[in-house]
């Protein structure tokens, strides 16, 4: 018996389409069900690497040491990861490098679960007081023109960008009991 392969929504195809016409050579990342398609892209093309992170503020540290080795990198997260990078943001200012990140987003639309919450309401705040430009992304048809606009600051024009992804994006989650 053979698998199906998974289908992405357009938006994440979109999506890895923008990183992989920009030259990303490694995409960093904390496994997680938004980002899903595009993990799976990368982890599928040959001149992608893909680095699993234990924590998203390693994908900082990692996505910098390819700018010097040469190469675009790209971290992906969940926005409770970005309470995990504030301190390691601080190498992004002090070295000046440039930084793109895809964040979806969490505590926001028809959000069931009351620990995502605090985070998803300071995720952009705590990423502008760390000096990075945020950028949203909330119906499907605007995600590939602001991903490419944040990719070409971050890439072109040396600014530290980070998407966020609307909840609405991805749809209710709800616990499931098995």
């Amino acid at each position: 018996m053979s698998q199906q392969p998974i289908s992405s929504p357009a938006w994440q195809d979109a999506i890895f389409k923008v990183l992989k016409e920009g030259g990303t050579k490694q995409i960093a990342y904390v496994p997680d069900a938004g980002h899903s398609g595009v993990i799976r892209s990368a982890i599928a093309d040959p001149d992608i690497e893909d680095v699993v992170l234990t924590t998203e503020e390693e994908g900082v540290a990692v996505v910098s040491g390819a700018w010097l080795g040469g190469q675009r990198a790209v971290l992906l997260m969940q926005s409770s990861g970005v309470g995990n990078c504030v301190n390691m943001f601080s190498l992004l200012q002090a070295a000046d490098f440039p930084f793109f990140t895809l964040v979806t987003m969490r505590g926001e639309y028809a959000e069931f679960n009351p620990w995502q919450g605090p985070m998803g309401k300071a995720t952009q705040a705590a990423l502008e007081l760390m000096g990075i430009h945020v950028l949203r992304a909330s119906k499907p048809e605007e995600v590939e023109e602001v991903v490419s606009a944040g990719f070409d600051a971050a890439f072109e024009a040396g600014e530290k960008v980070a998407v966020l992804l609307g909840q609405e994006l991805i749809g209710r989650k709800k616990w499931e009991r098995k």
